[in-house]
């Protein structure tokens, strides 16, 4: 390759990173978020002078790991402990602006004697059909064609708009049309759509085909910062409480919408002061540590000693035996978490049958825990048994000879020699490991989704860790707390960090065995 070739493809992949990075400042600029512009901008000039001149030649090779670092390392982490600072949950996804206009949005009522337009639903173009922001496309009866959402209305150029014999819309650039099934599949977004019109009125949908234009009986004051409903008699009155329009007149009477603010370290008192939360945070926590460790030891233990018998050369066929070991670990952790699951059923389980028992393994809180630890020690002692092999395997011969020519037994040659040599490699494999173990969601989830639990109170399960805690808190229940669900994840990140730095910190004393 000349160097004119190579100078060409260095540019080439310069520009074409830098066209990457300024489509995403693009989207991020549509999308309102002017920091993580800037944060855009100063990348793209990060690689230019980087991979532009011919300094900073050790940068060349570590600016893609540091991107990916803060990217998907230090970013996730910094999202996560500012959000724990919120009351971010459903119910609290906006601003209060946006909230004020939502309920008077939400509040209109069809104008007597109003004409109706014609309509069609649509997401924007490569926007998911199931989860995309929903977006009405409206023909006035006049034949003008207007596109609406949660933000207001503007006019739909002519160019290109298809509609039917009665006016409503079947293409427009830049929109996808929903077919019936797929509007009635988004039904319930659909009913809480209400597009907001310049004069304080809004457009809201009637069935599938129909719009109609109506005011609403919600107004808002700004100088005294409260809600007036004139729909009831007498008008009822609303004041920020609590992140909530409450009335005044009854605070058990409060609008379903909320609003994000700044609740500081509320989220994080609430885990050690509720008296409720704290017990089931102890109880979880206790149990989260005993599997944890339990899971390490085990696996590495029966590892290990396979690992030492697979090592005796005078063992035949041990590469057909090494290959059955690992299929365990080669099977997706899934599958083998729903084959265990199924297993494990107290009437038609495979093990209850053939040892002829009659425990109830899921449905009660030690077998639930029982059958979470022989699980993952199938699953996990694969993976231990082949970094043992490989550990064991770079022992020198004559190290362990030596020993022997100086008396040592079996178990003397295993406890001083082997287990400290072997150590040295597996030892912060260990308490990565633990990490792991530590947030085994997939497990939990997979085999008892946290259960059994106390009665109708499905808060918190017998055999819960604190992800799968966290993982309820935010997505499960009528009224999932993101915030309050982010504050146990940095609590979780905090233990594990205070437990494994420690213990690599004792790894470094393994150095010395070499």
């Amino acid at each position: 390759m000349t160097k004119l070739t190579a100078l060409v493809i260095k540019w080439v992949l310069i520009a074409l990173a830098l066209a990457g990075v300024l489509w995403v400042a693009t989207q991020l600029a549509i999308a309102g978020n002017t920091m993580a512009v800037v944060v855009a901008g100063m990348v793209g000039i990060g690689i230019l002078a980087v991979y532009g001149t011919r300094r900073n030649v050790p940068l060349k090779y570590l600016l893609p790991g540091m991107l990916l670092l803060i990217a998907f390392q230090l970013w996730p982490i910094i999202f996560t402990a500012s959000l724990s600072l919120t009351n971010y949950g459903d119910g609290h996804l906006f601003s209060k602006e946006e909230t004020v206009t939502d309920i008077i949005a939400q509040s209109v009522r069809e104008v007597p004697d109003s004409p109706r337009y014609r309509m069609s639903v649509a997401t924007k173009e490569g926007a998911s059909a199931t989860t995309g922001d929903l977006v009405l496309l409206l023909t006035k009866p006049d034949g003008t064609t207007l596109v609406g959402d949660t933000t207001g209305l503007q006019p739909l150029p002519a160019e290109g708009v298809e509609k039917t014999t009665a006016g409503k819309i079947t293409k427009a650039p830049g929109y996808t049309i929903l077919t019936a099934r797929e509007v009635n599949a988004r039904s319930k977004d659909l009913s809480a759509l209400a597009v907001p019109t310049g004069d304080g009125g809004g457009i809201k949908p009637v069935g599938l085909s129909e719009a109609f234009e109506g005011k609403p009986s919600v107004t808002y004051d700004a100088n005294a910062d409260r809600l007036t409903d004139s729909s009831t008699t007498p008008p009822t009155v609303y004041e920020p409480k609590n992140a909530r329009w409450v009335s005044t007149a009854d605070p058990s009477v409060a609008f379903p919408q909320g609003w994000q603010e700044n609740v500081g370290f509320s989220n994080f008192s609430r885990i050690f002061t509720d008296e409720t939360l704290r017990a089931g945070f102890v109880k979880i926590f206790v149990w989260n540590v005993v599997f944890a460790v339990v899971s390490v030891l085990s696996t590495f233990l029966l590892g290990m000693l396979i690992a030492l018998l697979f090592n005796d050369p005078r063992l035949k066929g041990k590469a057909i035996y090494r290959s059955l070991l690992i299929l365990p670990y080669a099977l997706p952790g899934f599958i083998t978490a729903l084959v265990w699951r199924g297993m494990f059923n107290q009437d038609y389980g495979l093990i209850n049958g053939t040892l002829g028992l009659n425990v109830d393994w899921l449905g009660s809180p030690w077998g639930a825990k029982a059958a979470i630890l022989i699980t993952n020690l199938w699953l996990g002692f694969p993976y231990m048994f082949i970094v043992c092999t490989g550990a064991l395997q770079s022992i020198p011969k004559d190290v362990r000879e030596a020993a022997i020519i100086d008396g040592a037994n079996a178990f003397r040659t295993l406890r001083s020699i082997i287990m400290p040599l072997l150590l040295v490699a597996v030892g912060p494999l260990l308490i990565a490991s633990f990490a792991f173990n530590f947030n085994n969601f997939g497990l939990i989830y997979l085999l008892t989704k946290g259960g059994p639990f106390d009665g109708n109170d499905t808060s918190i399960g017998s055999s819960d860790l604190l992800i799968t805690y966290a993982y309820r808190l935010a997505f499960s229940g009528s009224a999932p707390n993101y915030g309050f669900a982010a504050a146990v994840s940095v609590v979780i990140f905090i233990i594990v960090a205070l437990m494994t730095i420690p213990a690599f910190r004792q790894t470094k004393a393994l150095e010395e065995v070499n």
